[in-house]
């Protein structure tokens, strides 16, 4: 079987897992075939931190769909795909550094959720045949170095006080709102507009929770 055959029968028996979209069948590795990256396998933790923070704005409960039908990217929409995946292992790697540092709930629900987020972009890199800048790159550790030095501005700043973490997360998800609504903008090709506007959905959750948090403090 050729490879884009085997993408698409990959694609056609699974499911996307993206904001309240859930995941079934199987998950599309590498472009060789191999597992995803070790720093993104398991990433749903197993421990359950107090319960510091309600209204968390996870992305549950989920349903399932089917992917839209694939389109067209230009070259810099590709660029754009690329670096969307960065952004949600920066968002994915800081939340769960922060939950490592503190017990409360919200920094352990959302970096689950972003778990499913970068799958949900990582099959998109698939479908358009573009690479993924996260393979192999163990948790903070990016291919850009303006992603990178955002993360550790981002760390450092969070690394303060829990109301510090908790602005950095609302940072995160103001810039990846802005970012997903700029990408949207004239995108035309079915999947990838299916992806983005979920993601934003779930940004923009993720945002209000880190918000009614920061208030709480």
């Amino acid at each position: 079987m050729t490879r884009n055959r085997r993408i698409a029968t990959i694609l056609t028996v699974g499911v996307l897992a993206v904001g309240g979209v859930a995941a079934a069948g199987p998950v599309i590795a590498d472009s060789g075939g191999t597992p995803a990256p070790a720093s993104h396998q398991g990433m749903h933790r197993t421990s359950e931190p107090a319960h510091r923070h309600g209204g968390l704005g996870d992305d549950a409960p989920c349903t399932r769909t089917a992917l839209a039908g694939q389109g067209t990217l230009t070259a810099a929409r590709k660029d754009t795909l690329a670096g969307m995946a960065e952004e949600e292992k920066l968002a994915h790697d800081l939340y769960t550094a922060f939950a490592e540092r503190y017990d409360v709930r919200i920094f352990d629900r959302i970096a689950a959720a972003e778990t499913q987020h970068l799958t949900a972009v990582r099959t998109l890199l698939h479908r358009y045949d573009v690479g993924d800048p996260t393979t192999g790159l163990p948790a903070g550790e990016f291919a850009d170095q303006a992603v990178q030095a955002t993360y550790d501005r981002l760390l450092k700043q969070g690394e303060g006080s829990l109301d510090a973490a908790l602005k950095a997360g609302r940072t995160v998800e103001t810039d990846d709102v802005a970012a997903l609504t700029k990408a949207l903008s004239g995108l035309t090709a079915p999947d990838a507009r299916q992806v983005y506007t979920h993601l934003r959905t779930a940004s923009e959750r993720h945002l209000s929770a880190f918000e009614r948090s920061i208030a709480d403090e």
